[in-house]
């Protein structure tokens, strides 16, 4: 029997979550959308490089997060740029809201992906890193890069 193949997109990442911030605990949160954009989420067409995540009145509210307009709305099309509701237990919104209180900690949407048929926004409790931090990571990765080519260059 022949694959179904899925052309829609897996996920979407934020790509500077892993540089500037040390990743601690996460959270998986549903999100509050309206008809337009999870047709334009579903189409990929997304990016949450920028977003943050703050706790307002009991209610936790990604901010800066772009969800484009969808190519085939109407005027009733959404605002690209509007606060997005996240959908959490108390219990996780006291828990994010008494880190963040505590100081020096941010919450950091990580991916918006699809599960079934819900859209999902994992945040995570980050802390930011120092420039020596960033070079560590880098000296990090050159090295096991060479490790790396030094085991091909072995095998052939």
């Amino acid at each position: 029997m022949p694959e179904k193949k899925n052309d829609r997109f897996t996920e979407i990442r934020n790509r500077k979550a892993g540089r500037e911030y040390f990743v601690g605990e996460t959270f998986e949160a549903g999100i509050a959308l309206t008809g337009t954009e999870i047709k334009s989420l579903r189409a990929g067409r997304a990016q949450i490089n920028d977003a943050f995540v703050r706790v307002d009145g009991g209610e936790a509210v990604m901010y800066q997060s772009h969800i484009s307009e969808y190519d085939f709305g109407n005027i009733n099309n959404h605002n690209p740029a509007r606060p997005r509701k996240l959908l959490l237990h108390k219990r996780e919104i006291l828990k994010l809201k008494s880190a963040t209180d505590s100081g020096g900690v941010a919450i950091i949407p990580l991916k918006i992906y699809f599960k079934k048929a819900l859209a999902k926004v994992l945040v995570a409790l980050c802390t930011g890193k120092k420039l020596y931090d960033k070079r560590e990571d880098v000296k990090k990765r050159e090295a096991a890069r060479e490790a790396a080519r030094a085991l091909n260059f072995r095998r052939r």
